[in-house]
């Protein structure tokens, strides 16, 4: 008990060695495979409304009126107090273009054209890239290298911004929101199982770990029907 008394709630005691982040991907309904037919709304309608749904924190007056504007290209270190809240720079879902659902409120499902949302979980106080912003590349992880022709990304550079970085934790940095990756894949062999790995690049990234599917990397399943 007297030792749980010394513990901070707000961060970790050891931060000597933080490990590379996971990733994940929106939407995420029943696992990892993203099957629809272009041509039956009913199927591909449920992924737009969670991407709508999750997208929502996003809006960009909500991060007009509790984020703040940062400068891009270098990390937002916060000092004071660890109890002291911090502030969260602004990330709009109007960054993601043709995948914010702004434009096009089906984000390309109804085209066959599907977005998805890449996000590094959060790691208190972790700076990644080294000062260097990490990016994204997707590939066929299997298969014929074919049928995937074509993916676009936003931001335009495909990669996550320091200035959302460092995370100071729930209590404090009450208003984060974790920056995104959108892939948009607008070329995909139809009517086939295209199974598709999204990894993070960058110093410090860890991405071919076969006994771990989600650090650096994250793997899922395109089946995409006329």
């Amino acid at each position: 008990y007297v030792m749980l008394l010394t513990l901070s709630p707000y961060t970790p005691r050891f931060r000597d060695r933080v490990s590379p982040p996971g990733v994940m991907i929106r939407p995420y309904l029943n696992g990892f495979t993203i099957a629809f037919n272009v041509s039956q709304p009913n199927t591909w309608q449920p992924y737009v409304d969670s991407m709508h749904h999750f997208l929502a924190a996003y809006d960009d007056k909500v991060q007009e009126e509790k984020n703040i504007e940062c400068v891009p290209g270098q990390y937002f270190i916060q000092g004071g107090n660890d109890s002291e809240e911090k502030k969260a720079c602004q990330f709009k879902r109007s960054l993601l273009q043709n995948c914010s659902g702004i434009e096009d409120p089906t984000f390309g499902y109804s085209k066959g054209q599907p977005c998805i949302l890449l996000k590094m979980n959060r790691i208190i106080g972790y700076r990644p890239g080294a000062g260097v912003p990490v990016s994204v590349d997707c590939k066929v992880q299997k298969g014929n290298e074919s049928h995937l022709r074509s993916v676009d990304f936003y931001p335009a550079n495909g990669t996550f911004d320091l200035m959302y970085y460092p995370y100071y934790g729930k209590f404090t940095h009450v208003n984060y929101t974790s920056p995104l990756v959108a892939m948009h894949f607008t070329d995909v062999q139809k009517n086939y199982l295209v199974p598709i790995q999204c990894s993070l690049n960058g110093k410090g990234i860890i991405n071919d770990l076969n006994s771990d599917r989600f650090l650096g990397r994250i793997i899922f399943t395109l089946s995409i029907g006329k």
